[in-house]
């Protein structure tokens, strides 16, 4: 895993340049760098050496020196395409999966990232074309952003390295604000800085005479399902994700795997220990509050693997963490990433390379709104009249519960969703629970709504919903999650928070070939009535004890809601009752100090909208933005 970055344009380029650059992500590669330079071109790298650890310095060539690449990933089937190519003719000098790159680009031009199976983004310099090529991965594993001002053109791994180049860049984007308000994310191509973009996932990107042409090289497709019996599609499913472990078992340097205790991880722990001999170190945090800590479940499967377990408990010190988290992350995120953060660090000091469960959710069906929106459906079957003049009005006298999945909260968001239809439903049941249009009426001032005026954030959502290549409800829901929410939220997170050590984290569930097969999976084997993930349920019965499967879904998180009205209370009010929040002219004072108010008093659980709002303030102290 690494940092890329470089240049393309008419202006000399100095390799001084390019190492300002790279430096600002020395810590997604401590342990090398490289730099080249030539006229109207110029890359930079920053290498954690994983494969080849001698050899793969970068940026490599091919023999002649006219196609230059700089690469940050892993490719898993490198050394089958190493064959082919050496079959074909072609010499190498290192034993570098970056190198099979470059002679497949002689083979295949832009078609080779058809042939990669891994995570990968990376940029080729072919001096006979005068062309730029930038590639990313399958599933948005690895990040690309860059930035374009006429003949020339930028890139690099993270947002930082740009802003480093280019510090006129830092002015924010009204719309990406507005959109991760409304829904926690950022999609793709913007940031969350006007004039920086970034490579969405299976995109290559062509940079040539001043002219940048994007193309998708793979899409995930649904239909036709896979046939046979239930025991025989379990079947299948095992072998094919013991075949995705094994290929993401590919490394010079030891592998260890986090270990949450929920079912993700722990069934890529126990099919990790299927494969390999002697133990495996696992890492585990918990939070020492209430219902919160997953250790329990994660000793569980400790002691059946007997793994080397690494466990730790994360207090609200959060606080202290989190100008570390911004300053990684480039762009606000939620609470995940301090969780994130702190694992990371633990992990580090253990191996180089671990191994975890993101993605599953995406693919199996894992969130409570997979079966909710079945539920609006048949609620929104009823007759309007009925709905709108009796239930709704029955629903608005339930009293109201403090957290956000009280019976109240649930009736409700059915009932507003009833209202919407396809795209535009399932994109406001990810937003009720943040700022829904009508939320944003309320707290968004008059500067913001003048900026992003027109723009609709659920677009992003309820776009990918329509378009997808499936036929069931719930396939179009992980449709759109998989091409908005996952690389743009837990990927992204992952690979921020773990590079910020120098530790390559690697996903067997986004291995583009388990993705297809799972897509092909029947929707009615994922969500099974309220049973979710249904298929990888009964899968993990052949590995993990009935504790772990049986428990309910919690997620890797902080207790947010009481440390907000406990040992964090005094820092939000700081943060939040700051003059700039007025000055600004983004958000109404007033509607923020009712979201503490109601809050703080018990009465309703905001806990995430005002975390949105205290990372967004504090990211914009520290980044010093316009």
């Amino acid at each position: 895993m690494c940092g890329i970055c470089g240049k393309v344009g008419p202006e000399a380029i100095s390799e001084d340049e390019l190492r300002f650059m790279a430096d600002t992500m020395a810590h997604r590669g401590p342990d090398d760098a490289g730099y080249h330079v030539q006229a109207g071109m110029g890359f930079g790298h920053r290498r954690l050496s994983i494969i080849d650890l001698d050899g793969g310095h970068q940026p490599i060539s091919n023999e002649d020196g006219t196609v230059w690449i700089t690469f940050n990933g892993e490719i898993y089937n490198y050394r089958k395409i190493r064959q082919e190519l050496i079959a074909a003719g072609h010499r190498f000098r290192t034993n570098s999966d970056t190198e099979t790159i470059v002679h497949l680009w002689e083979e295949r031009g832009e078609e080779c990232v058809k042939a990669l199976r891994g995570m990968f983004c990376f940029a080729i310099w072919d001096a006979n074309q005068r062309k730029l090529f930038l590639a990313r991965d399958h599933m948005g594993q690895k990040p690309l952003y860059y930035a374009v001002n006429g003949q020339r053109l930028v890139f690099a791994s993270e947002i930082k390295a740009l802003l480093a180049d280019n510090p006129g860049l830092a002015r924010v984007d009204p719309d990406a604000l507005k959109e991760y308000l409304t829904l926690r994310v950022i999609s793709d191509s913007r940031s969350m800085f006007r004039g920086i973009r970034k490579l969405p996932p299976a995109h290559t990107l062509t940079f040539q005479d001043g002219k940048v042409e994007a193309r998708c090289y793979w899409q995930i497709v649904y239909e036709p399902k896979q046939h046979g019996s239930e025991k025989e599609l379990i079947d299948a499913l095992e072998e094919k994700m013991l075949d995705a472990v094994r290929l993401h078992l590919v490394s010079d340097v030891e592998v260890g795997a986090f270990l949450s205790g929920g079912l993700d991880s722990s069934l890529i722990v126990a099919m990790i220990s299927r494969i390999t001999q002697g133990p495996l170190k696992t890492f585990s945090v918990g939070v020492p509050y209430q219902g919160y800590s997953e250790l329990p479940y994660a000793e569980a499967v400790v002691k059946r693997y007997s793994t080397h377990s690494f466990a730790r408990d994360m207090k609200p010190s959060v606080r202290r963490d989190l100008a570390k988290v911004i300053w990684h992350l480039d762009e606000p995120a939620d609470p995940l990433a301090a969780c994130m953060l702190f694992i990371s660090e633990m992990t580090r000091r253990e191996v180089k390379v671990v191994l975890g469960g993101d993605g599953g959710d995406e693919l199996f069906g894992g969130y409570d709104r997979y079966y909710g929106n079945r539920y609006v459906n048949y609620y929104a079957a009823l007759p309007r009249l009925l709905r709108e003049k009796v239930l709704g009005r029955l629903i608005r006298h339930v009293p109201d519960g403090f957290w956000y999945k009280s019976l109240s909260h649930k009736l409700r968001w059915m009932h507003e969703l009833s209202s919407l239809e396809g795209g535009r439903r399932y994109a406001r049941s990810l937003s009720y629970f943040y700022f829904p249009p009508a939320a944003g009426d309320e707290l968004f001032g008059p500067v913001l709504k003048q900026a992003s005026e027109g723009f609709l954030p659920e677009d992003s959502i309820s776009g990918y919903f329509d378009d997808a290549a499936a036929d069931d409800l719930v396939d179009r829901m992980l449709y759109a999650d998989c091409k908005v929410r996952l690389p743009n939220h837990s990927v992204m997170i992952l690979d921020r928070t773990s590079m910020a050590y120098g530790l390559e984290a690697r996903s067997p569930f986004l291995d583009h070939e388990l993705v297809e097969f799972c897509a092909t999976i029947p929707a009615s084997l994922k969500v099974k009535g309220r049973s979710l993930r249904y298929i990888q349920t009964e899968l993990a019965r052949r590995y993990l004890p009935d504790k772990v499967i049986d428990r309910p879904k919690q997620g890797f998180s902080i207790p947010l809601n009481a440390w907000l009205q406990g040992p964090l209370r005094d820092w939000m009010e700081e943060l939040l009752s700051a003059r700039s929040l007025e000055q600004r002219g983004w958000f109404r004072p007033k509607a923020v100090r009712s979201l503490m108010d109601d809050h703080l008093n018990g009465r309703r659980d905001f806990s995430q909208q005002l975390w949105a709002l205290m990372i967004l303030e504090l990211w914009l102290r520290r980044r010093s933005i316009r």
